[in-house]
């Protein structure tokens, strides 16, 4: 079910008439998955993407080759062009890109440990770039992630 925090996006969206789409590394979908769970979410959500391999980021997503190799795939950067490219070719509203680190194994140095998040949303007159810390299991730094994600929405909705 989708925390309060989720389901006060959606309502506000759905309030604006505005549609919005994700295109997700870390989340790996949760973040579409919870957006659907909202009643009349079908109003609101476009769809998404789940990119979790670098081959999917520079294939699909068009990042330009070598990018990934200097600033790594979860980093600014990287979440940025996964945004504004998906936004290219899936119209909405508003489209979110997250990456980042949930288990160790990744890009994690003592500068961007385990639980870093990196966030890109495009508005309709604007974009926001956003970067968190947070801690516990994998499945606690998603569904942080998800929420501070619906709150940066609510922001500016």
């Amino acid at each position: 079910m989708a925390s309060d925090k989720v389901i006060a996006c959606c309502q506000a969206l759905i309030k604006k008439n505005w549609t919005i789409s994700f295109v997700e590394s870390a989340s790996a979908g949760k973040l579409s998955y919870e957006f659907s769970t909202v009643i009349n979410s079908g109003q609101i959500l476009i769809g998404g993407m789940v990119c979790y391999h670098t081959s999917m980021k520079e294939d699909l997503l068009l990042i330009p080759q070598g990018t990934i190799q200097k600033h790594t795939a979860e980093s600014a950067m990287v979440t940025k062009l996964m945004a504004q490219n998906f936004h290219r070719y899936v119209l909405s509203d508003i489209c979110v890109a997250l990456t980042g680190l949930t288990t160790p194994g990744g890009s994690e140095t003592s500068r961007k440990p385990v639980g870093t998040i990196f966030v890109h949303i495009i508005f309709p007159h604007k974009e926001i770039a956003s970067r968190f810390t947070f801690g516990g299991s994998p499945k606690d730094i998603v569904d942080q992630a998800i929420d501070a994600v619906a709150e940066l929405i609510l922001e500016e909705v």
